[in-house]
């Protein structure tokens, strides 16, 4: 960058993560995420900035945080990078540090270094140990391979005298996959002094062509060099993503072009566009009712039942269910029968000849059990009701785009079917109060008196016909109540008939389990248990029996409360009643355990089967006409409300221009969209003009890396250390970046640095007697032949 900006001092100066973006631009300012719109042109001021949005989040005591400071820098002398400064690692917390510093570095730094799209540079200065370093230790964890780690040396001017860092840079040491690159940056002093960043430059060049150990790789070393190869890094990504970064751009564009092509042809100028979009709304919400009432809508409702198809079972499973559950309280209704018989006789004894037959109680028993219809069929009116409400709910989610129309469009629709459902309830009411007004007991299906007693008769004589054998209902259900050591609660394949319920053990209906007659059987609800999420209710014989083998009862289990209710609706239509349990059952009082005289027991019994069979005529007629009616007055009202005047009446609430505003968020997506489609078609295009034969360098080949594993066991000892035997013989070693090296040659594998003429490489003649030394130069400088005694 050319510029100070960075902070610097001691201790801990980078508190938090610093990711800074430097992008080539004629003109050279910075400018920072959290100042929006300001241009920063003097970098003292960057500096400052830096630290008050440090201190702003991190305290003025040395404390840290991983909120990042975005940094962004355009200037014609830089390449374009994106770095990231990171703190360094703390062992002993300090101030305001918490006590698990380290820890919160550590995760801090691996947050970043971590994604396969980031380069690692591992800093290291070069006076302390290498083996040590915990910049190399880390990346070693994140790139095992070392694809995206370069070493980078630092302080290689603050050296002892006589030590270099020579075979380090040479990747010979410690290799690394992509080596090391060294750099000399400005002393304290340096920058107390005010030294310009280009004169640091051109210091760190004269170093490295100067000192005798590093001239001959001078042009591999340095910022420059550094910055370079990371832009080269750069390019070689570039390149290794393109063809699959060119596929994700397609795929998203083909992905919006649907939505995007709406949006291309928007013209908010257009005088007709609310018009034609409001008509447009209308018509796709009256065809998105309708779909979803006769059940061919293209969006099908796989997680439950909707629409039409949750009205159908309303209609067919859920009303007629409701009838039958009133209809099993058989001793309420012969208590019913016999006061309704005595109070008809009134001080009039029953005369014991048989000669009244009781008209009055049944008509007033039959009405009384009509008019207690009115519940159920209300109930479903309410039901369909609220399920009509929900279908809008539902149709309006595509007119969100307007919520000024959405929201009418729901409160008149809504409002329509309200005014529906009350018609609707007093036509119900119609209805029963009709069957109310006239009792016929001359209907084809009415036993009447006289049928009965031949009935009666002939049930003495004759063998009841076999019933029918007709397949009601088939499923998946579960067995609830076998015991682990009998195998445990399993799903069975079960088929319900007229006359019995099988189970067998697929659906292939082959095996079959067992084959449960229904005489005598009753069904009652079983509380969901704490570890359970079935639904469970029960299969029970009235007379005591066991049921299915050794159980009294056999659970059965359903994932939904509405497959229970349908279970239920079935079990009915084959003549298995709820249990409607009752603390009558219990109770002892003298007026529920009167005595009748065998007169009155068999006038109760005759009214209570004429009952049976009016009541049976009345909710025929009534489970055929209640469907009809609500489909009539509600269902078909609404859609036709919804095709011919729905629109009439939006006109009429509200102005147009109101109605057919757009949400701010609509406008902001289609903006964004919009940008989107010609970002990525202008990506597309830029990707396309790159040239394959774009200039990348490969990877280098794989190193002996394992001394990175083994420093985390025993660290080896410091390079930098190893380079210091010349302190127990100082004639011998030549004093490395003090001069040309002396004529004397090394005196063997303990001296410091190899001579110049040993280097890899041509280079040209010193003037230095080492020429006459013939030994392979990497054997003055193994690092492992150091003796461990050498003090450092």
């Amino acid at each position: 960058v050319s510029r100070d900006f960075l902070p610097r001092g001691s201790g801990i100066v980078t508190r938090r993560p610093l990711v800074l973006q430097l992008i080539t631009a004629k003109t050279e300012y910075a400018e920072f995420l959290h100042c929006k719109g300001r241009k920063f042109t003097d970098f003292d001021e960057v500096r400052q900035e830096i630290e008050v949005e440090t201190d702003r989040i991190t305290g003025m005591n040395k404390g840290i945080s991983s909120i990042p400071i975005n940094l962004r820098i355009y200037s014609p002398h830089v390449l374009s990078l994106t770095l990231i400064d990171l703190p360094g690692i703390t062992k002993v917390p300090v101030g305001d540090q918490p006590p698990d510093i380290e820890q919160q570095i550590r995760d801090m730094i691996m947050q970043f270094i971590s994604r396969e799209n980031c380069l690692i540079l591992a800093v290291t200065p070069a006076n302390t140990d290498l083996a040590n370093s915990d910049a190399l230790k880390l990346a070693k964890e994140v790139d095992p391979q070392g694809l995206r780690t370069i070493g980078v040396i630092t302080k290689l001017d603050l050296m002892d005298e006589g030590t270099d860092a020579r075979e380090i840079l040479e990747n010979k040491l410690l290799p690394l996959r992509r080596g090391y690159i060294g750099v000399v940056n400005r002393s304290q002093k340096d920058i107390d002094g005010k030294k310009d960043i280009k004169a640091a430059l051109l210091a760190e060049r004269k170093f490295f062509l100067s000192h005798p150990a590093y001239r001959h790789m001078a042009d591999r070393m340095g910022t420059p060099y550094l910055q370079k190869v990371l832009n080269q890094q750069l390019t070689n990504h570039i390149r290794d993503t393109l063809p699959a970064f060119r596929s994700k751009l397609q795929s998203q564009l083909l992905s919006i072009e649907h939505e995007v092509e709406v949006y291309k042809n928007f013209r908010p100028e257009d005088p007709t566009r609310k018009t034609k979009a409001l008509l447009q709304m209308v018509q796709q919400f009256s065809v998105d009712f309708e779909k979803r009432i006769e059940g061919s809508g293209d969006q099908v409702d796989t997680l439950e039942l909707s629409g039409g198809a949750k009205i159908n079972r309303i209609f067919h499973e859920r009303f007629p269910f409701e009838l039958v559950k009133m209809e099993f309280n058989e001793k309420e209704l012969r208590r019913e029968i016999s006061y309704a018989i005595k109070n008809i006789h009134g001080i009039r004894q029953v005369l014991p000849t048989g000669l009244f037959t009781p008209d009055m109680a049944f008509e007033a028993i039959v009405k009384k059990q009509i008019v207690k219809l009115k519940g159920p069929c209300l109930k479903s009116v309410d039901l369909v009701m609220q399920e009509l409400i929900n279908t809008v709910k539902k149709c309006t989610k595509k007119l969100a785009t307007y919520p000024r129309l959405c929201e009418e469009t729901e409160r008149i629709v809504a409002g329509y079917i309200r005014e529906r459902e009350e018609k609707t309830k007093d036509q119900v009411l119609l209805l029963i109060d009709i069957q109310v007004s006239y009792i016929n007991t001359n209907h084809e299906d009415f036993i009447g008196f006289a049928k009965y007693l031949c009935q009666v008769s002939n049930e003495l004589n004759l063998c009841p016909t076999a019933p029918s054998a007709q397949v009601i209902r088939k499923g998946w259900l579960t067995i609830n109540n076998i015991g682990i050591m009998k195998g445990g609660s399993k799903e069975y394949w079960f088929v319900l008939t007229a006359e019995s319920l099988s189970w067998y053990k697929d659906d292939e209906e082959k095996e079959k389990k067992y084959m449960l007659p229904l005489d005598n059987l009753k069904v009652r609800d079983v509380e969901k248990s704490f570890m359970s999420s079935k639904h469970i209710f029960a299969l029970f014989n009235t007379e005591q029996r066991n049921v299915y083998k050794d159980y009294r009862f056999l659970e059965l289990a359903c994932d939904s409360q509405e497959e229970v209710d349908s279970w239920k609706a079935s079990l009915l239509r084959a003549g298995v009643y709820p249990d409607k349990s009752s603390t009558e059952n219990d109770e002892n009082g003298q007026a529920d355990n009167f005595s009748m005289d065998p007169q009155l027991e068999r006038q109760v019994e005759t009214i209570r089967n004429l009952v049976d069979s009016y009541m049976s005529i009345i909710n025929k007629c009534i489970r055929d006409l209640i469907p009809k009616t609500i489909m009539h007055l509600m269902i078909n009202n609404v859609k036709e409300f919804i095709n011919a005047e729905l629109l009439a009446h939006l006109y009429s609430s509200e102005d147009q221009n109101t109605l057919m505003e757009e949400s701010a968020e609509q406008a902001q997506r289609r903006d964004e969209m919009l940008r989107m489609y010609q970002a990525l078609k202008e990506a597309l295009a830029i990707i396309g003009d790159i040239s394959t034969s774009t200039v990348s360098t490969p990877a280098p080949p794989p190193v002996d890396d394992s001394w990175l594993q083994q420093a985390r066991r025993s660290p080896p000892p410091s390079p930098s250390t190893q380079r210091r035997p010349t302190l127990n013989n100082p004639p011998t070693r030549p004093l490395s970046g003090r001069g040309p090296a002396p004529a004397i040659p090394s005196p063997g594998p303990q001296s410091g640095a190899p001579p110049v003429p040993f280097r890899p490489g041509p280079l040209p003649p010193f003037p230095s007697g080492g020429e006459a030394l013939g030994g392979p130069p990497q054997v003055p400088s193994r690092p492992t032949r150091a003796p461990p005694s050498v003090p450092r």
